[in-house]
């Protein structure tokens, strides 16, 4: 069965992860889950820590609503207060709840260590690790694609990985070394 997991806003902003993930999620690595509130984060920091321009953030936030209509997850508001982990991120865990996801993927894992049972709080680098061994001829296409999208400029996979290394070093030297 494919893992289901909630990504963490924190996780969508850098965008050759945010990029990274949205095409495992794409290939059948994973099922990609958030929130409106998470895509409202993501939206803001890309406008205010990337510099990014509003209509820009808000037209990516359209496109990937858009490519995966199945990622948003409604009706958590009601767990939200139940949840034990750390306040500022307690709607992420009630979505993860309602997604009956087992993962939350984000770089923040000290605001999740108290999580409802059955659900982990995994770094990007963890969480790709875990994907390179449970979906590697998937994962492997879904990087190779990635890079074949990059035109301006090009971008090689040692590159690729590169860039990914900075957020997930013991994935990117994993994938590095096949």
């Amino acid at each position: 069965m494919t893992t289901a997991a909630v990504l963490d806003a924190d996780v969508l902003y850098p965008m050759m992860l945010h990029d990274t993930l949205l095409r495992a999620a794409a290939a059948g690595c994973f099922r990609m889950h958030w929130s409106e509130q998470i895509l409202d984060e993501v939206t803001r920091n890309l406008v205010e820590t990337y510099g990014m321009e509003p209509a820009k953030a808000a037209a990516l936030r359209q496109a990937m609503a858009t490519a995966f209509p199945d990622a948003d997850v409604q009706g958590w508001e009601p767990l939200e207060a139940q949840m034990a982990n750390d306040p500022k991120d307690r709607h992420v865990a009630a979505a993860a709840v309602v997604a009956e996801a087992t993962v939350i993927v984000t770089s923040n894992l000290r605001h999740f260590q108290a999580l409802p049972e059955g659900v982990v709080a995994l770094s990007p680098d963890q969480f790709l690790q875990r994907l390179a061994e449970e979906e590697p001829e998937r994962l492997r296409a879904a990087l190779e694609a990635q890079v074949r999208a990059y035109r301006r400029p090009p971008v090689t996979l040692v590159e690729l990985l590169e860039r990914l290394a900075i957020v997930a070093p013991t994935f990117a030297a994993k994938m590095a070394s096949q």
